[in-house]
């Protein structure tokens, strides 16, 4: 029986990096956003806050990052995991933390999930756009969906 086992985590830099990376995206787009990155664990490891961006986007751009990091998918997925299954949209939904819309992608290295990204203060497909560009900045594994 093996007691412990090695796991890999975003470094600090590269977190800095998608945020930083992300925030740009959203300026090429005109918006104002929150950006988060979360380890795999959910633990917030970076954050930013646009100026202007909605304050209540704050708690989603993190909840994103931690849905997406501590599931492993895209957060614009989990319609696709419900399909017709009302009981899990409810039941999921209502668990606190957890973003059932578009914003949040996990982040890999090697195959390996290292944590999640989450945006927060555009629309659905704007959020997405800023988030993948903080995937791109860093080199994490492109989704091949």
């Amino acid at each position: 029986m093996k007691l412990a086992i090695a796991q890999s985590t975003i470094s600090w830099e590269a977190a800095h990096t998608a945020v930083e990376a992300a925030v740009q995206e959203a300026s090429r787009l005109d918006v104002r956003i929150n950006v988060a990155v979360a380890d795999s664990a959910g633990n917030l490891v970076a954050f930013l806050r646009m100026p202007g961006a909605f304050p209540q986007s704050i708690a989603i751009a993190i909840d994103k990052a931690y849905t997406a990091g501590g599931f492993g998918f895209p957060t614009a997925d989990w319609m696709k995991v419900f399909g017709d299954n009302e009981g899990m949209k409810l039941g999921f939904s209502a668990q606190p933390r957890l973003i059932v819309f578009g914003g949040g992608l996990p982040i890999r290295s090697g195959g390996a999930l290292i944590g999640g990204i989450g945006v927060s203060g555009a629309s659905e497909e704007q959020d997405g756009l800023c988030a993948q560009a903080g995937l791109s900045a860093i080199g994490a594994d492109q989704d091949p969906a």
